[in-house]
């Protein structure tokens, strides 16, 4: 069996090798996506479900395309449901391992085509009106001398480089990239790939070929090697890597790191499965550096969209593995539904952690109309607006474009300068590109801007994020950066609040308390990305407003209102993201403000929510890489945590930056090695306040409690718990989801047990209440010990047994009390037989027998107790006391018979013939009763 598996392991692995240039039919054929653990060879799973294995999914590890015929069918899922089901039997467990065991996830794919280029929307009229006549400004002499001086010193002949103003301003002088005085350096982008994940790229263009790199191209629209445009409006990646990598000759004009090379990998031109998505995020990720992501999901103010989590995956495989284990960088535009109320944290791509989000200014370093406000952006740079655009390359073996622009023209133009720094430190990880850009970027407008001050000193407005690139500075920083340690983590448990939301200027508030003790055993230093994942219900999502107040007083617009937003689904489990608490320790009051600003008949209902600290390790040799992410990542909102984290629910009015809120009780934290960490509680006697009131000013709300507020808070507990006390060894690091499968088989067990007793015990209750007779057994032993106490054989006649009961009657106390006594501890201890004798009386055989067995027989089954316990009758006679036997009907002693069964009843008419039979034995009991 070991041969055969390795042979198949390696023809695997061939198919995997080759899998890039299969090309997939999806009107023909179904495709599935199955995540196999170590032990489990592709093929034979293949075989097992009649599939045909097409190879490993791209660089995901693990991860095999399977293809079968087209059916309506998911095919995968039905196998698995009924292997599953197969499993809980015995013959299974004996039976082996079946090769579905060792598949950890599927996926049928399905196509779709949710993806928009990001091109400058129309301008609305209102802002067209606003916005007046185009003023054209004069360059400043200066300026021009400049910037030939620099063209002549790095011989720049390209046509229209002084029409590209957003590399050398002459007329708004200072708002460019900065970026000649980095190419006087030498520092061109020699050496560093830009990936344009977009409609592709002209590969012919003479602009564009001689920094081609082939390699790390690929069109997954047409499953071909080369991602040519197509289609007529197959131009907008063209443009972007013109930005990034035009050349420096006598074409067109140059690109920000002109000597870099430039892929294309085409997705956007043809819907696009799930698969096909998260290959093309990591295709030749050794190689290609930078993949720069210019789209996204519709801007109409309505969209709520994130990727699936097999594009997450690929995502998270990339930061981890690509570039040799630095991470790939990816570069997103921040999106261009300003004008319709949209914000990039409705936009699961934008708000990746994993992502540089970019946003727009226009070339006077205004916001321009379309760019999206967004606590998940991280820096702008400049595109269209102002009265001009980016002049780039075009489709074409000669053309160029002067038009180009939206946050799509920013992206490609951050991505152009973050070349410029790999190529000087080509072991920047992915997390130290993020540092280096924000805490280089230049604010500007500060006078128009929502501008804060951070934690660490920088300036943050969710219109300009931390500022414009500023590509000098960039570089300069990049010479002496430190790498950063590895990523950490912390979770918190889900909080739950079930609160209505009020309505108007009024917020409800909900903090939580995060203790350093809890950060130290997450191996957490420092903040840089916090996430907020949360349920709300509400009949429109447009009303919502969310808020997130940092211990430090920091303030992340994570949500806004959207006017086009009618979704009557609320949140759910939706992730909102935020890199403006970079720096922060995460020690302390975090705040949660939910808001609902329309007053009108829609109304809902904040459910839960819980919060991700992202940031730096304390000690790095401890770190350890980040689990691929699930479909059931959030579906553990019952789950209760083990620690009960301090919380407070308030409704308030809406709070400024400056407001404080009451800390609530620290909670005591319990590592979880290898998972993101949830804390523990150990003291028992803690408490958390849960609130909720309605203030009519921020400072009434916001300001100190009151002594008689304190003591009544103090006074009720909050219940806390520590699973892990209890709980068995080997299960300290298994998941939820096995514990919980582990303790309700355990649990169904035990109730098995206790209804089997329970049954069992009524069973022989009801048998002892209908059936109070002597076994068969005991009363063959009756008979001899009483006929020895008489002092005959058995065979006497009934003077002799009328002289062995007299005799009985009159011996010592004792003896009848051990020989009762005895009678009593034999029937308790062998009531087995009694279930022989109901089928032996029944039989035919007996039916045949002499009298003596019939009589016998009668007078087991009517044997009766009176009040004391005792029998009713003589130890030894006949069925009515008397010394003469009675001779019972063959129909009667069926009858008997038949009654003779554990637990049945006996009939009424039967119960009273037998009155008067114990009436006449009433005396000998009697008498019986008081030798006792």
């Amino acid at each position: 069996m070991k041969p055969l598996s390795a042979f198949l392991g390696l023809a695997g692995l061939a198919v995997a090798v080759a899998a890039s240039s299969v090309r997939r039919d999806y009107e023909q054929n179904d495709y599935y996506v199955l995540h196999l653990d170590g032990e489990t060879v592709p093929d034979q799973v293949a075989l097992q479900l009649g599939l045909v294995h097409e190879g490993q999914l791209g660089e995901l590890a693990g991860h095999h395309v399977f293809s079968g015929h087209k059916s309506g069918d998911d095919v995968v899922r039905r196998e698995l449901q009924q292997r599953r089901r197969r499993r809980r039997s015995i013959s299974s467990l004996l039976s082996g391992r079946s090769p579905l065991d060792g598949v950890l996830f599927a996926q049928k794919q399905q196509l779709h085509r949710r993806l928009e280029k990001r091109v400058i929307p129309p301008m609305p009229p209102s802002i067209q009106s606003r916005q007046g006549e185009r003023q054209a400004a004069q360059p400043e002499a200066a300026a021009v001398q400049r910037q030939a001086l620099v063209a002549s010193t790095l011989d720049i002949q390209d046509p229209i480089f002084k029409e590209q103003w957003h590399l050398f301003n002459t007329q708004q002088v200072g708002h460019d990239v900065n970026v000649t005085d980095v190419w006087l350096q030498g520092i061109t982008g020699h050496n560093t790939t830009v990936s344009i994940v977009d409609d592709g790229l002209d590969m012919y263009s003479d602009d564009l070929k001689d920094n081609y790199y082939a390699k790390g191209s690929y069109d997954f629209n047409e499953q071909t090697a080369e991602p040519r445009p197509r289609l007529s409006d197959d131009r907008h990646g063209t443009r972007c890597a013109g930005e990034v990598s035009a050349v420096r000759n006598n074409v067109c004009g140059v690109g920000v790191a002109y000597d870099s090379r430039i892929s294309g990998i085409r997705i956007l031109s043809k819907a696009i499965s799930d698969a096909d998505e998260a290959a093309a995020l990591n295709y030749d990720y050794q190689n290609n550096d930078i993949y720069s992501c210019s789209w996204g999901p519709p801007d109409d103010g309505r969209s709520m969209d994130a990727p699936g989590v097999l594009i997450r995956r690929a995502m998270l495989n990339a930061v981890q593995n690509g570039r040799g284990g630095l991470g790939s960088i990816y570069v997103f535009a921040s999106g261009n539904g300003a004008a319709s109320d949209d914000n990039c944290n409705f936009d699961g791509y934008t708000n990746s952690i994993y992502s540089i989000t970019v946003g727009a200014v226009d070339r006077k370093g205004d916001h321009p109309f379309y760019s999206e406000k967004c606590s998940a952006s991280l820096v702008v740079t400049y595109s269209s607006g102002g009265g001009d655009a980016i002049h780039t390359t075009d489709v074409g073996q000669n053309a160029c474009y002067n038009g180009h622009g939206g946050t799509s023209a920013a992206a490609p133009l951050a991505a152009g300068i973050f070349a410029l720094a790999l190529q000087i430190r080509p072991d920047l990880t992915w997390r130290d590109m993020q540092y280096l850009v924000l805490m280089t970027a230049v604010p500007i407008n500060l006078d128009s801007g929502d501008w804060q001050d951070t934690f660490i000193g920088r300036k943050y407005s969710h219109t300009f994020a931390y500022g414009k690139v500023d590509s000098y500075a960039l570089v300069e920083a990049a010479k002496t950066w430190t790498n950063v340690k590895p990523q950490a983590w912390f979770y918190s448990p889900w909080i739950h609040v079930h609160e209505a939301i009020p309505q108007g200027d009024v917020g409800l508030t909900v903090s939580l308390e995060i203790t350093e003790a809890m950060l130290q055993a997450a191996n957490f230093a420092r903040v840089e990305h916090v996430t907020v994942t949360m349920n709300i219900d509400h009949t429109r999502r447009g009303d919502l407003s969310v808020d997130l107040i940092s211990p430090n007083n920091v303030v992340s617009h994570l949500s806004v209102t959207r006017k086009p937003d009618n979704t009557p689904q609320g949140y759910v489990d939706w992730t909102f993201m935020s890199v403006v608490h970079w720096g922060e320790t995460g020690v302390g009051t975090w705040t949660v403000v939910v808001k609902d600003t329309i007053v009108n008949n829609k109304n809902g209902t904040f459910t839960d929510f819980h919060l991700k600290l992202w940031g730096e390790s304390i000690d790095g040799s401890k770190a350890q890489l980040l689990p691929m992410p699930t479909e059931e990542d959030d579906n553990d909102h019952d789950i209760t945590a083990t620690t009960t984290l301090a919380a407070s629910t308030t409704t308030l009015q809406a709070t400024s930056s400056s407001s404080t809120f009451a800390a609530p009780t620290e909670a005591v934290p319990t590592d979880q090695p290898g998972r993101p960490v949830k804390p523990t509680a150990e003291t028992s006697g803690s408490s958390s306040a849960t609130t909720t009131t309605t203030a009519g000013s921020p400072a009434e709300a916001t300001g100190d409690k009151t002594e008689h507020e304190s003591e009544e808070e103090s006074s009720s507990p909050t219940p806390t718990g520590n699973t892990t006390s209890w709980m068995p060894a080997f299960m300290a690091n298994m998941s939820t989801k096995k514990q919980i499968w582990i303790y309700g088989a355990m649990g169904l067990i035990v109730a098995f047990c206790l209804g089997l007793g329970v049954y069992l015990f009524l069973a022989r209750r009801q048998r002892l209440r209908n059936s109070p007779r002597d076994n068969y057994e005991f009363e063959l032993l009756d008979e001899e010990e009483a006929e020895a106490l008489n002092g005959s054989s058995g065979g006497g006649g009934d003077d002799d047994r009328a002289g062995g009961r007299l005799h009985v009657e009159k011996t010592a106390a004792g003896i009848v009390g051990g020989l009762v006594g005895s009678r009593k501890s034999r029937r308790k201890a062998t009531r087995g037989g009694e279930l022989y004798d109901a089928f032996a009386d029944g039989s035919d055989e007996e039916d045949d027998d002499g009298d003596d067995g019939d009589d016998r027989l009668s007078h087991r089954d009517e044997a009766r107790y009176d009040e004391t316990g005792y029998a009713s009758r003589p130890q030894v006679g006949y069925r009515d006391g008397s010394d003469e036997k009675l001779q019972q009907p063959r129909e009667d002693r069926q009858t008997d018979a038949a009654r003779h069964v554990i637990g049945e009843d006996s009939d009424e008419s039967q119960e009273e013939s037998e009155d008067s039979d114990d009436e006449t034995a009433a005396g000998h009991s009697h008498d019986r009763s008081q030798l006792l």
